[in-house]
């Protein structure tokens, strides 16, 4: 090996001791603050409501200025033909922003969907022959919209309560759009729409696709008019059924395709986090003695491989993934992968979950030890040094001290 080569292999061995400090370092900042409970959920949902509450100021006051319109045509004898309130689509994302905020809050996957959808229709319509293209506003939505996008995974949650609330308020959202729409464009309906009662009519029958045909638009505006509407309702349809079927359609597949599981009561169990030889041996020894053994893989096993009773699949750093192996009522969690840094943090989630349970952490480098110590498990699993005590002892004639190697085996972390 050259002394270029040797170099650049020090350079990535000091890299990826860097890099592993870094994640020490903010799994440590991670757990001192419980960021998991509020991070970074909430803060991009403070983020989405305070923009949606910009938004919707802009406008009340358009809507102030559709009012005192629709009073000065009436009092004109005509209707609001060719009336436009510039503005008005862009500031009414604040209204669906400020209530998408709230299922982003509950880590809604659907809140999250309708969110980036909406924040890119945002940022279009200010391309269009009738927006305004405000670079600060621009690159904010452009910032909050990759934020959004990097924090996908926070967003796991399918509630069907998310999903009946999101439907019936682009429900209300359609209606106020019909009604409103139609009161405007009045005179370009035969005979003309000029109370409230006759615009929530028209625009029911129109949602509802029914059209009696009693009132028929007759002008441009009024045709385009009603087509959009009719599109609003439909899509709105689609999505309200899509929102709350699937969940209920979902899990009744999944009872129907797995009719013989039930659900496993996780209580005083141990998990062994880890897919190697050691973890399966560990996970079958705990289960041959009576004791509940909650596995968590990071993939999905194949066929041929034979599968714990209790299996999660899921990263064992996550705490997230632990919480579903209800870890806060586990007796012990063992972190014997092949990796001793990924270890050593699933021990620090581990801890964060529930600061009373023990933890078992497996070092396969001797080297390690000092580093694995700091994250301060309850026991360290050296295999390595146990593997050298018993070639040294071996070789050199001493007599095998059973309790010196446990000691060395088992070393208190």
């Amino acid at each position: 090996m050259n002394e270029s080569t040797r170099g650049a292999e020090a350079g990535r061995r000091v890299s990826v001791g860097s890099l592993r400090r870094g994640r020490m370092l903010w799994a440590r900042v991670n757990q001192a603050l419980r960021m998991d409970l509020w991070f970074p959920h909430v803060p991009l949902a403070l983020a989405v409501a305070l923009t949606g509450a910009v938004d919707l100021s802009r406008w009340l006051g358009s809507l102030r200025s559709l009012i005192s319109l629709v009073s000065v045509a009436g009092q004109a004898g005509g209707g609001l033909h060719g009336l436009t309130i510039q503005g008005v689509p862009q500031e009414l994302v604040g209204a669906l922003l400020i209530l998408l905020s709230l299922g982003l809050l509950w880590r809604s996957r659907l809140a999250w969907v309708l969110t980036v959808l909406l924040i890119a229709a945002a940022v279009g319509i200010q391309f269009t022959p009738h927006g305004h293209v405000e670079p600060a506003g621009l690159a904010f939505y452009g910032a909050l919209l990759v934020l959004l996008l990097l924090a996908r995974p926070a967003f796991h949650r399918p509630s069907l309560a998310t999903g009946t609330l999101f439907a019936l308020v682009g429900l209300l959202l359609t209606i106020g759009y019909g009604v409103v729409g139609s009161y405007a464009l009045g005179t370009g309906f035969s005979p003309p729409i000029t109370d409230f009662g006759s615009a929530l009519y028209f625009t029911v029958i129109t949602v509802s696709t029914v059209g009696y045909g009693d009132i028929t638009p007759h002008t441009g505006d009024a045709r385009l008019f009603t087509a959009s509407l009719i599109v609003f309702g439909l899509a709105m349809f689609a999505t309200s059924v899509t929102a709350i079927a699937g969940p209920l359609l979902n899990e009744h597949m999944m009872s129907l395709l797995q009719p013989r599981k039930r659900p496993v009561r996780r209580k005083d169990h141990i998990i062994v986090v880890g897919d190697n030889p050691l973890a399966r041996n560990a996970g079958r020894a705990l289960t041959e003695r009576g004791i509940h053994v909650t596995a968590i893989w990071e993939s999905a096993p194949p066929e041929h491989v034979e599968v714990p009773g209790d299996l999660v699949i899921g990263e064992g750093v996550d705490v997230n993934v632990l919480r579903g192996a209800n870890a806060e009522e586990a007796r012990a969690v063992l972190a014997l992968g092949e990796d001793d840094s990924e270890n050593a943090f699933v021990a620090l989630a581990a801890k964060e979950v529930n600061p009373d349970v023990r933890t078992v952490v497996a070092v396969s480098d001797a080297s390690n030890m000092g580093r694995v110590r700091h994250v301060r498990p309850d026991v360290v699993l050296a295999l390595p040094v146990i593997g050298g005590e018993l070639l040294a002892m071996a070789l050199s004639g001493e007599e095998i001290n059973t309790d010196e190697l446990l000691d060395q085996l088992l070393r208190l972390g």
